[in-house]
């Protein structure tokens, strides 16, 4: 899950059954011990294979469905338990492997709490295997939970589609099941559905036929083995185009006249598929892979794996070629590559629980960085490895973090543990233990792990015996400090030696913390890389209990995690910090980049002086790469919240960063150059954006400009910067912009346009604007799943005033929130907040909303409320003593 098009004369229908290959399993697959798996319904009966039937009803947002499931009892009980939520039952039999009938009707019970329901057949059910069926009813929802619909416009009239999201427990939504990771099992479904519109599967269809009266029956093709969160359906006005890689049929499916704009999506699928299929050393199993593009959004994701059928908003798998950029077309790359790679890891093979989520989320995350760097090098994708680095070391640092591997007892913490510390420390950790190993070796030991565990499930260490056993070096150790205790190392550089012509190191292990920098540090297995300054050859060492010392062959400025793929801080001691910043230019542009964000995190942390990262930042050469002057950029940026509250001071650090950044802005100007490099564009965009939140005249003099004349004039706002334009106008709008801006949102016929439109003026800094944004929200003007995000947004810039809104309108804005997404949603809007009370009406919210068990997100965000508030005032005095000593008036 993640928080590739033709003309359409090649238009396919699904392919029918006739052409479809023999899935084959491996004789030897590894066997999962049912009984040691935590699981939430009782032991001792399990599913073989679902025949599910479901006929929707997208008017009356209800559906009917039958289901014959086939199961095997190991102990014999008197009751079957199974999940279901929000479903009514009937005609529930139970027959033997014989066709004889066990006991009579089923007596039905269903806790609503635990989401499940239990049948009694009166009779005691002996060891074997059944056929248990029946007939249920169900509800179509609104949010991107279980099956719901997304309505649109399209020439003029209202249209319906219906989509499925199961991922992590909602398949129980829409079929009664055992909705746990490690019930795998095989799948037939078929749908009825109205004539003119198309079902998509996670398999081709196998069978149509025409009811009369509208309606047309579709079956499709059994699934291989696979867990109930995989399973898909959805049903509306599509169109579907497809090509051929490697003998599998790869389509795209949008909803009709948005076809084309898939055409990139489906190109660039064909080499990631290429590209895995090697890489993995094991065939995409199955006979296509669908690319399902939905409007609309979700609080929770943006895209999902399910086997055969990725779903996907169309935000992020369409290119509008009035609106998207550069950015727009990395961010369809980086989605598909995702959602691919979990076909073999997540889907072929299964994390037997949510404690091992980021074997699915972590390597997922990894591998589209790695198939961006193989297959679109000219991006640059080296330097995305800091910010995820960045990303996951923020909230690691506080003590309300928790493992990688994380112990999930309930459906809301298994809803919480898709964050941060699931995907990008779980990349973050094994970009470092490939670099360790060796590229080879991990390929070797993935492959081998893919081979052994295919169509089954697995917990962390089956991973890890098969990467050690490939490698032959010990890397379990250290892969269980990384994933099974928190936080972040730090590596502090005591002191380099220069003798005999070569660069002696020596290192020492503490612990990088944002909120406790006092307490004792706990204890990592580190693999460190080091290099001196202008020369390839790196040293290596792994430092073992806090101790640790490196040669390297050559005397200058040492860089310790050079090239930057280890998770671990680095500190230097003042004397050879002092020697890197004399040398800064003497660094590669990603040691640059690495060092800048360390010396940022020391100095916010109160570990190293503010000025040891100012005086680095103030000294960026002009020559400097994009990708530094972006790390200083944003930085600046951030600083002017140590100023708050002081005029004088805030004014002085704005004019400071502006002359620092002007001449880099005026050297890339608005607008693309011929045969500049394509990721230009996306720093292009970030320096205006940030230009103009340092409140630059001629910046926001030119947004202006180019907003008053977009309409008139093509080249005032291309599509590289359309969308830039009209966010720099929405923040500053008076009240008859912002009419303008929200005239422009009801008039656009794009949904995905029209979502993006309404994102804006939610963006608004004066107050008065962004309330009327957050009423709005709650109208059905911008569409059932744009208002959370509308919420959110005016979250950023007036926190507190938001989250009271919320808090005054809770089952409204409860609505408007996918179910997954309600316990992390609603402390995400108290995040920003600048006022201790704000924790106060947290709790309160907790208090009244959240079992006691699902609070980790709510103590998340007090404790980096805390902390901030605590840093800043900390912090504040040094950043202004810095101001006054080095900023002219």
């Amino acid at each position: 899950m993640k928080r590739s098009l033709i003309s359409l004369a090649v238009l396919a229908t699904i392919t029918l059954g006739a052409q479809l290959p023999a899935l084959a399993v491996p004789a030897a697959a590894s066997v999962v011990d049912f009984n040691k798996v935590t699981s939430q319904l009782p032991r001792g009966v399990r599913p073989l294979h679902y025949d599910v039937s479901v006929t929707p009803n997208a008017k009356e947002a209800k559906f009917s469905g039958k289901a014959n499931i086939k199961i095997e009892v190991s102990k014999a009980s008197n009751t079957i338990t199974l999940h279901a939520l929000d479903m009514s039952f009937k005609n529930v039999s139970l027959v033997d492997n014989k066709g004889r009938k066990v006991g009579g009707e089923a007596k039905v019970e269903i806790d609503a709490k635990a989401q499940t329901v239990t049948f009694n057949f009166g009779q005691e059910i002996a060891k074997g295997q059944y056929q248990l069926s029946m007939e249920y009813d169900g509800i179509i929802g609104t949010q991107a939970v279980g099956l719901f619909s997304l309505d649109y416009d399209a020439d003029g009239a209202k249209k319906r589609a219906l989509y499925t999201q199961f991922e992590n427990s909602d398949a129980r939504r829409f079929m009664p099941s055992w909705d746990e990771p490690v019930f795998k099992a095989t799948f037939n479904l078929d749908v009825t559905i109205p004539s003119e519109h198309m079902a998509v599967s996670n398999m081709p269809a196998l069978e149509k036929k025409d009811l009369g009266n509208g309606k047309t029956w579709v079956k499709f093709a059994t699934s291989p083995k696979m867990s109930t969160y995989l399973l898909f359906l959805s049903v509306g006005d599509f169109e579907r185009a497809t090509i051929k890689a490697e003998g599998t049929e790869i389509g795209v499916v949008a909803k009709r006249g948005s076809l084309e704009q898939a055409r990139y999506a489906l190109d660039e699928s064909a080499g990631v598929l290429r590209y895995l299929n090697d890489y993995f050393g094991v065939r995409y199993p199955l006979p296509k892979l669908d690319n399902v593009a939905a409007p609309g959004q979700s609080q929770f994701f943006s895209a999902m794996e399910n086997w055969g059928a990725i779903f996907t908003f169309e935000s992020a798998l369409l290119l509008d070629p009035k609106y998207s950029t550069q950015a727009d077309k990395e961010r369809v790359f980086v989605t598909a590559a995702h959602e691919t790679a979990h076909q073999w890891f997540g889907d072929l093979v299964t994390m037997q629980w949510w404690d091992d989520l980021w074997l699915n989320e972590g390597f997922a995350s990894w591998m589209e960085n790695r198939i961006m760097q193989r297959l679109h090098p000219e991006w640059l994708p080296e330097f995305n490895a800091i910010g995820v680095r960045e990303s996951a070391m923020g909230p690691d640092s506080m003590k309300t973090t928790h493992p990688v591997v994380q112990h999930i007892e309930t459906v809301e913490q298994a809803n919480q543990a898709f964050d941060t510390i699931t995907y990008q420390k779980g990349e973050a950790v094994i970009r470092m233990l490939e670099n360790y190993v060796g590229e080879d070796a991990w390929r070797k030991g993935v492959r081998a792990y893919m081979k052994k565990h295919a169509y089954s499930s697995t917990v962390t260490k089956d991973f890890f015996d098969s990467i050690e056993k490939a490698a032959g070096k010990p890397i379990k150790a250290i892969a269980k400090d990384f994933t099974e205790q928190p936080g972040v190392p730090l590596i502090r550089v005591d002191d380099v030696v220069c003798k005999n012509g070569k660069s002696i190191v020596s290192l020492s292990q503490l612990e990088f913390s944002r909120d406790e920098p006092n307490r004792a540090a706990k204890s990592w297995q580190v693999p460190v890389v080091a290099q001196v300054a202008g020369t390839k050859v790196q040293g290596r060492t792994l430092v073992v209990n806090g101790k640790g010392s490196l040669q390297l062959p050559a005397c200058g400025t040492v860089v310790v995690n050079a090239g930057q793929n280890g998770y671990y801080r680095t500190m230097y001691a003042p004397a050879v910090f002092s020697n890197l910043a004399k040398n800064f230019s003497s660094l590669s542009a990603i040691d640059q980049v690495g060092a800048l964000a360390d010396s940022n995190a020391m100095a916010i942390a109160g570990q190293q002086p503010v000025a040891n990262f100012l005086d680095l930042a103030s000294s960026t050469p002009d020559e400097a790469s994009v990708h530094v002057w972006s790390a200083v950029a944003g930085r600046l940026s951030g600083y002017l919240a140590f100023l708050k509250g002081d005029e004088e001071r805030t004014k002085k650090f704005k004019q400071f960063a502006r002359a620092k950044l002007t001449p880099m802005m005026n050297k890339l100007g608005w607008e693309a150059k011929a045969g500049e490099p394509d990721y230009l564009a996306n720093f292009r965009a970030e320096m205006i954006g940030i230009m103009s939140g340092l409140e630059d005249p001629a910046t926001l003099a030119e947004a202006q400009r180019r907003f008053l004349a977009m309409d008139t004039d093509p080249k005032a706002a291309p599509a590289s910067l359309r969308f830039l334009i009209l966010a720099i106008v929405a923040r500053n709008a008076d009240e008859t912009t912002w009419n303008a801006l929200r005239e422009r949102a009801q008039k656009e016929k794009s949904a995905m346009v029209k979502d993006s439109l309404y994102a804006l003026l939610a963006t608004a800094k004066n107050k008065d604007l962004a309330k009327r944004a957050l009423d709005l929200a709650l109208t059905d003007e911008p569409g059932a799943t744009t208002s959370a995000s509308m919420i959110r947004t005016v979250a950023g810039e007036h926190t507190e005033m938001t989250f009271d809104f919320a808090m005054a309108n809770l089952a409204a804005v409860n609505a408007k929130v996918d179910a997954t997404s309600r316990s992390r949603y609603f402390p995400g809007l108290a995040a920003g907040a600048s006022n201790l009370a704000v924790i106060d009406k947290l709790q309160a919210y907790a208090k009244d909303n959240l079992d006691p068990s699902s609070r980790g997100e709510v103590e998340r965000v007090i404790g980096s409320i805390k902390t901030r508030l605590k840093i800043r005032e900390e912090r504040a005095p040094a950043v202004k003593a810095w101001v006054d000593a080095n900023v002219k008036s």
